[in-house]
């Protein structure tokens, strides 16, 4: 993550902006949708260690000065999905992509709600993401003492 980071230093331009949209490390929460209203219903089980990796690779630019944080931002996202077929197919791409244990007791519990509930219903994840803007510093090269 680190060398991609400085491809991204060595490619932009003085003052060039890189954008980081990423997920926060926070588990996403899915719930059910009825009539306007939303009740929160699970919490979905995720690892977060490519996420932490990432915000450690972004320090460590940021600390060697080859970029500035210029701005930073939190929002939430919520996916929704009209079917328990929707919302399976995104969970298995979900569980696979992100190399995570199974979450088929969340399908089960989703697919138990609505089956139980009265009327149109939807099914939402979710979960904040975070936005930050670097900003390319102008890196200084330290002079390494082993060369002269």
């Amino acid at each position: 993550m680190v060398h991609a980071l400085y491809e991204a230093h060595r490619v932009l331009k003085p003052n060039g902006l890189l954008i980081d949209l990423r997920p926060a490390s926070i588990h996403r929460r899915v719930g059910i949708s009825r009539a306007g209203g939303y009740q929160l219903s699970w919490v979905m089980r995720e690892t977060f260690e490519d996420d932490r990796a990432a915000d450690r690779a972004v320090a460590h630019v940021v600390a060697e000065e080859r970029f500035k944080a210029a701005g930073r931002m939190r929002f939430t996202c919520n996916r929704i999905m009209d079917t328990l077929d929707e919302f399976r197919e995104w969970l298995t791409d979900f569980v696979i992509k992100g190399e995570f244990r199974s979450h088929d007791w969340l399908v089960r519990r989703v697919e138990h709600a609505l089956d139980a509930a009265n009327g149109k219903t939807g099914i939402v994840v979710s979960g904040p993401l975070v936005l930050r803007v670097l900003r390319k510093a102008m890196y200084k090269l330290r002079s390494n003492p082993e060369l002269g």
